[in-house]
């Protein structure tokens, strides 16, 4: 994410999945096979054992094309079914808290779940079914777009930071992120 708080710039659509700009916000995996923190980094976020995709990034990311999970169960948190069928080990949900249940119930064993998309994270952390925030943060402001933490109610969550780790090591400044994990403290 920028350090504005975007996910995707301006204009994001089938034709600009990413938007205006916001494919800068992942330049940083260029560098995920180099020593580093980005390369641990990128293993983790492989190493799910299923993800939950909001519908419109999933519909963004080709649904399912350019799947990079190695075929794990994939499910699709949706307001809406559409009647033809999802390809492979993906599955379209409606509700937050069904779509985590089956989630934890269908990747058991293999690692963390996770979450890709601002809609899937803001109705995940709404349902208190969210445990963690990792955030990449890149060092540009954006100044419009997709914001992650957009459409969540007037209550304030505390988290924790548990994991920080930085680039500084990156000579080309378009490369560089902070990679934060925090954990969501219930109250």
């Amino acid at each position: 994410m920028s350090l504005d708080g975007f996910v995707a710039g301006p204009d994001d659509g089938a034709d600009a999945p990413m938007g205006v700009g916001g494919f800068r916000l992942v330049d940083w995996l260029d560098l995920r096979h180099e020593p580093g923190a980005h390369g641990p980094v990128y293993a983790e976020s492989l190493a799910t054992r299923a993800v939950i995709a909001g519908r419109r990034t999933y519909e963004l990311a080709g649904r399912g094309q350019r799947d990079h999970h190695d075929g794990v169960p994939v499910f699709v948190l949706t307001h809406d079914v559409p009647e033809d069928p999802p390809p492979g080990s993906v599955r379209y949900v409606t509700g937050a808290r069904g779509c985590a249940r089956q989630a934890r119930e269908r990747g058991r064993g293999r690692g963390r779940d996770g979450a890709r998309g601002a809609g899937a994270a803001q109705a995940l952390l709404r349902a208190g079914e969210l445990d963690e925030l990792e955030l990449h943060v890149v060092p540009v402001l954006l100044g419009h777009g997709r914001r992650l933490f957009d459409h969540l109610p007037a209550e304030t969550v505390e988290l924790e930071l548990v994991r920080c780790l930085s680039t500084p090591e990156v000579a080309d400044p378009a490369q560089r992120a902070a990679h934060l994990r925090y954990r969501v403290r219930r109250t």
